[in-house]
This record gives C-alpha cells, structure tokens and sequence, in this order.
C-alpha cells in the first residue's frame, strides 16, 4: 500500500473531490469558453452585423465548411479535454495526447459530449500520467497509451454517459416547463449557488445542455449572485469590486462566505425572487450556448448567450422577432433586479446583526 501511495504521488495523481469535481470542472469550463462559446458569440457577431470574413467558410473539411465561429465551436472537445489535462498537471506528453480523446469522447458523446470528456479524459489523464517517463521510449508508449485508453474508454463510455447527460438534461427542463415557479425558484438558487462554490456552474450547465425556461432560470440565479454581492459589497470593495465581481466571479467572496455564511442570504434569495420571475413572467429562454447559462454576467456572457439564442430562434422561424419586451425582461433579471432585491434584503440582514461592515471586504 506505501509503494502504491508513493506511486500515485509521484506521479502527481491526486483521486480527490477537489481534483476531479473543482479543478477538472473549473478547467473544462475554460476550454468550453475558449471554443464552443467564443465560437458561437464570432458567428453570432458575423450574422448580427453582415461581417463578411466571420460568415465565409475558411475551411472545408469533409465537405463541410467551417467558419472562424465554426471551427472553434467544432474544436470545443479537445479544448474541453486539453484544458482539464492542464488542470491535472499532466505532463507535456499526455497533454497534447488529450487532444484527440477529447475529439472522440465528445463526438461520441453526442448531446451529453461534455460529460463525457470529464469523465474519460479525467481517466485518461490519470493513466497516462501513470506511465510517463516509465519507459526508455516514452516519446511512442505515453501518446499511445494515452490516445489508445482514451478513445477505447470513449467508445465504450461516451454514449451512455452522453445519454444520461441529455435525459437528466431533459427532465429538468421538461419539469421547468411543466412547474415554472418551483423549477424556477430550484434552478436559479441551485445554479446560482454553484457560481459562487469553487466549481463549475458552467460546466454543469454544459454537460446538462440547460437551454429553454431552465437555462433562462440558471441565467437569473447566476446574475443575482455576481450584481448582488457587487452591490451589497459596494461600501467595502467600491468600484473595482462592482466590476470584479459583477463582470468577474462572485466566487471571489468564498473566503468570507466561510467566515460568516449568513452574508450569502440576500444575494441568494434574491436568486429565488428573479428565477421565478424569469420563468413565469418574462417566460426568458437561453437557447444559446448551453455553458452560458451557467456564466451569468462573467463578460455578459449570459446576457449574449439569451441573444444569440433569439437570433437563431428568429433565424429558424421558431420566435418571430426579437421585441421591446424581451429586452426589457432581460435587463431586469439580469441588472436591475438582482441588484434591488439584494440591497433590499441586506438592509434587513444587517439590521438584524447578522452581517456587519467589512464582512464581504475583499482582500
């Protein structure tokens, strides 16, 4: 047993919680963001205002052509699989070797592809950090042991994991659809509440596919969390704090989240006020990139993620125009709301003695 734990720590192979469900995930929502969202905010952009180099194909592969928008959305396995082999500290080796496990695990994966590059590049990394530099031709035995694990472990997990991904995906969407207040007030809080942990709300989200009435609720969860701790925080933290952590992350408070939990009630309430509202009143859908629904206003890609939404819904005929309303709803979860309904219930929290200046003063 000590030679395998010296093994394993030799290697650099760590089998934990925070390893696999906070770093990996962390990193697999970086390389989502690289790829699969960037692309879709180029194409987006290229179709909004008739820029031509964004709309013609720059590549054909297949038969297929490929614009600058297409080709990084269609590169966002890889990214997805290189970004959490960073996050393992693999070695170079085994890095690059990510590269075509995380084409194959998503490809394979269908709907629920980033799931499965989570789980089968997370074992191919492990594996392939395990014989690294173990050989006198490491050059041919890691990238084939790598590569070979990977795309075996895609073939034979990707499709059930992809399938799982879709329906639990599929449930919670279907259910937000059949109980939009209760679903509403859930996936905003729950979602919400995964932005400010150390972990990936927007990876969760992806592997999820969140997109209709549920990602619109995930939308305002994350939104009410990153404006309402930039506004309740505002006396300590002033206006670098509004932007770091209304354009940021709210995750930057977690240190003082630990110290007094209590000063995550009104940006958390405030959640399960706009998720609601979001779902039964504006009817706000994400049709966007699915990881968008779980960014908030991290860059706005939120915000972006409902437009380029409406965009390709005008655009296949399922919404007819984008409307005075729909703006109007979506300013007001995403700003204006969260950041009335925080400052509203702080002003009780701090009255009440639970929260006391310098409690969210970020260091």
């Amino acid at each position: 047993m000590e030679k395998v734990k010296a093994f394993l720590e030799r290697k650099n192979i760590e089998i934990s919680v925070k390893r696999y469900l906070v770093d990996a995930l962390g990193a697999m929502a970086q390389g989502l963001f690289c790829s699969l969202l960037i692309g879709t905010i180029i194409n987006t952009a290229g179709q909004q205002f008739g820029w031509e180099f964004l709309n013609t194909p720059v590549a054909t592969v297949g038969g297929v052509g490929y614009t600058v928008g297409g080709l990084a959305t269609a590169m966002s396995g890889p990214a997805m699989a290189a970004a959490i082999g960073y996050a393992l500290k693999c070695p170079p080796m085994v890095l690059f070797s990510l590269i075509p496990v995380g084409f194959a695990a998503n490809a394979l994966g269908g709907a629920g592809g980033p799931l499965a590059v989570l789980f089968v590049a997370i074992l191919a990394s492990e594996i392939g950090k395990a014989v690294s530099g173990e050989t006198k031709v490491d050059i041919l035995v890691t990238p084939l042991v790598t590569i070979s694990v990977g795309v075996a472990l895609s073939a034979l997990l990707a499709p059930a994991l992809g399938t799982l991904a879709m329906k639990v995906g599929n449930l919670i969407m279907w259910a937000t659809e059949l109980q939009p207040f209760l679903m509403g007030i859930l996936v905003s809080v729950v979602v919400g509440m995964a932005l400010t942990l150390p972990i990936s709300s927007a990876a969760i989200c992806a592997a999820l596919g969140l997109t209709g009435l549920a990602g619109g609720a995930a939308v305002a969860g994350c939104c009410a969390q990153m404006i309402g701790f930039a506004v309740i925080s505002f006396k300590e933290n002033g206006w670098g704090g509004l932007v770091s952590q209304g354009l940021g992350t709210s995750m930057l408070q977690m240190g003082n989240i630990v110290k007094n939990p209590k000063i995550w009630i009104a940006p958390t309430l405030a959640s399960a006020m706009t998720g609601p509202i979001a779902t039964c009143i504006f009817r706000l859908q994400m049709n966007g990139a699915p990881v968008s629904a779980g960014m908030g206003t991290c860059g706005l890609v939120g915000p972006i993620g409902v437009y380029s939404g409406w965009v390709s819904d005008v655009a296949n005929g399922t919404k007819a125009a984008i409307t005075a309303g729909d703006w109007a709803g979506l300013v007001l979860i995403s700003l204006v709301l969260p950041a009335v309904f925080s400052l509203i219930i702080d002003h009780f929290v701090r009255k009440a003695g639970w929260v006391k200046d310098g409690d969210m003063k970020l260091s």
